[in-house]
């Protein structure tokens, strides 16, 4: 007699509120684990209920404290896969040492390379991640992984937000974020513009250009990542000294470390929207930022992966 995987769905302790959304929207409870960590910072981790033969799902952000989490979700695969679960798929909304992706210099690792070995040797068999910076991180697995993007659920925000398209601008930061850009354009149906930055020459300050017509449009910037927000909001104010009526702003992932809050509050962006991958503490919200959900978005994935079918369908 064949009998249905059970679908199991696990929250470690990274970004708990998102979970508890993802459950919400799947209909389940999030099943029971307890992590304890002993004196010395050494981390345990219990099961709290059977699993075997379950279809697992674990929500686990490797945002800061990065190390900690990462150790932390590897720590739960690993128990997992002693506790004879049938698969074990890893709900990564940020991918911590994205950014380490290449050599940028001699004699450098590929973090982000070493990341997906961990995760396959510690018994992965999946991986549902949310706009990876770098995309050719999926190749560095050598088990399925599902690609989620947020640029829908942005675009859809800012239909609501801002009625007239016609005098919206997308704008990209710099070149290297000209695809997810034009993706954004694309859903809003609006043109797109790209911050050139340039060094003239050495010991000079970088002169940033403006690509595009956004002199009396309200602006739209998006990145995936803001980390310390020198990037997004030096291009707002470059936008405004060159007669941007209004700057939005929107990522991904927003990590928000070092001057990031000082420099989003003391700059000209009107609000800095942004997806909920990473936890952000109360004392660390703006009025100026919006956060938007991506739990229904995750929760449509898990569905349809519990059920074999496409998740590509989620984006077309």
């Amino acid at each position: 007699m064949l009998v249905d995987k059970p679908l199991k769905l696990f929250s470690l302790n990274a970004n708990i509120p998102l979970a508890q959304q993802v459950a919400k929207s799947l209909g389940v409870e999030l099943s029971k684990c307890s992590v304890k960590k002993f004196s010395d910072g050494e981390v345990s981790i219990n099961i709290e209920e059977s699993v075997r033969g379950s279809e697992v799902f674990v929500l686990q952000s490797t945002s800061g404290p990065v190390n900690d989490n990462l150790m932390t979700l590897l720590i739960m695969i690993d128990a997992l896969k002693r506790a004879s679960v049938d698969t074990i798929n890893v709900v990564i909304p940020y991918y911590g040492y994205a950014r380490q992706d290449r050599k940028a210099r001699s004699r450098e690792p590929i973090t982000a390379k070493l990341v997906a070995n961990l995760l396959e040797v510690a018994g992965a068999n999946r991986i549902i991640a949310l706009d990876l910076h770098a995309l050719q991180i999926q190749g560095f697995f050598d088990i399925p992984v599902d690609h989620l993007m947020c640029v829908p659920i942005i675009a859809k925000y800012f239909k609501e937000k801002l009625p007239d398209m016609e005098e919206v601008v997308v704008v990209s930061p710099d070149h290297g974020g000209v695809t997810r850009a034009r993706k954004l354009a694309d859903a809003l149906n609006t043109p797109i513009a790209i911050i050139d930055k340039r060094r003239p020459k050495p010991n000079v300050a970088e002169v940033m250009n403006i690509v595009g017509n956004i002199e009396g449009k309200t602006c739209i910037l998006i990145d995936d990542i803001i980390d310390t927000a020198g990037t997004i909001t030096l291009g707002a104010q470059a936008l405004k000294d060159r007669g941007a009526k209004e700057v939005y702003a929107s990522c991904s992932h927003a990590v928000l470390s070092g001057q990031a809050l000082d420099r989003i509050e003391n700059s000209p962006i009107k609000e800095l929207v942004y997806a909920n991958t990473i936890d952000i503490p109360e004392e660390k919200k703006l009025d100026k930022m919006v956060p938007l959900c991506v739990g229904d978005l995750i929760a449509k994935a898990i569905y349809k992966i519990h059920n074999n079918e496409p998740v590509s369908v989620l984006f077309e």
